[in-house]
């Protein structure tokens, strides 16, 4: 039986390991262990599903409540895609929320297709900074 919870209700070890069984893995910092523990600790909302004691998805999150939610991972153990799982930590997200708070998030190159069905718009002006990359300097930028 599935059980979704809201909270950080997982070990670092238990949150690389579902990213490596739904191919975040490839994305995300799995071999730092400060990163991860921090990615776990500063997130405002985190929810999951077990299946038993096996955390088999979740949906972490950096947000106001209010205006915007990052959907900063979204995972489902592979074994268990297509099952609604996704789609259910979606659910359980905006039900935190206020219903003015919309959610963002940037697509795994896999899941792009995933999302419109859902409801997401693609949205084209979005831009990242890598990490590391340098800001603009302190000059004042004409434009």
């Amino acid at each position: 039986m599935l059980t979704y919870q809201v909270g950080n209700h997982l070990t670092t070890e238990q949150f690389r390991d579902l990213l490596v069984r739904s191919t975040l893995g490839e994305r995300r910092p799995i071999h730092d262990d400060a990163c991860l523990r921090g990615m776990l600790e500063n997130a405002d909302l985190i929810i999951t599903c077990r299946d038993g004691d096996t955390l088999v998805g979740i949906a972490r999150s950096v947000t106001d409540f209010h205006f915007c939610c990052y959907l900063s991972d979204l995972a489902v153990d592979r074994d268990y895609q297509g099952r609604g799982i996704g789609k259910a930590l979606i659910s359980q997200t905006q039900r935190s929320l206020e219903p003015t708070c919309q959610l963002i998030l940037l697509s795994a190159p896999a899941a792009t297709t995933y999302y419109p069905h859902l409801g997401f718009q693609k949205h084209d002006s979005a831009w990242t900074l890598p990490a590391g990359a340098p800001a603009l300097s302190s000059e004042r930028v004409q434009g």
